[in-house]
């Protein structure tokens, strides 16, 4: 297992759209597993492979406190959300230290792969629809800052650049 570097906002690598896994096969089970190590070790609770400069539609979740309860999701697809939508504030860890209120449909039913490429659904609420709908829209190549004002997008690749510059 290895960690990966993850891409920072406003990198436009994160703007690629994932490409569907055609096969899961020991190599797509070997990107979970260094996926799923690069998300505890950030720490985070989701990522997505676009995240990490691989562009097939492969996220990783894990919400549990305990950081024992893996989710892999292989060519998800929302196949249903309700009408109502909460807000929930959210961070990335391609956009560190950088956290905003987005609105999202509150219950969704997922299809997935596993790492297995066993077909599943999944109804999900709450922060793991959350989580859910965030990483596949890394997937499509977008950002939770897209679903901001473009002020604050401004302000945010602003700081983004700033810090990298810094950082060199």
């Amino acid at each position: 297992m290895a960690v990966l570097s993850i891409l920072k906002y406003p990198d436009a690598r994160l703007h690629q759209v994932a490409k569907p896994v055609a096969h899961v096969d020991d190599a797509i089970r070997r990107l979970v597993r260094d996926m799923a190590e690069t998300m505890y070790d950030a720490p985070g609770i989701g990522l997505a492979a676009t995240q990490v400069d691989v562009h097939l539609r492969v996220i990783v979740i894990d919400i549990s406190e305990t950081k024992d309860e893996l989710r892999v999701f292989i060519n998800p697809q929302i196949v249903a959300s309700s009408d109502d939508r909460k807000i929930y504030e959210e961070g990335c860890l391609s956009v560190p230290g950088v956290y905003d209120e987005v609105e999202r449909p509150d219950r969704i039913r997922v299809r997935a792969l596993d790492e297995n490429g066993k077909s599943f659904e999944l109804d999900a609420d709450g922060l793991l629809a959350v989580c859910l709908q965030h990483e596949m829209d890394h997937l499509a190549g977008r950002v939770f800052v897209q679903h901001l004002s473009r002020l604050k997008q401004s302000r945010i690749r602003a700081k983004m650049l700033k810090a990298e510059r810094t950082a060199a």
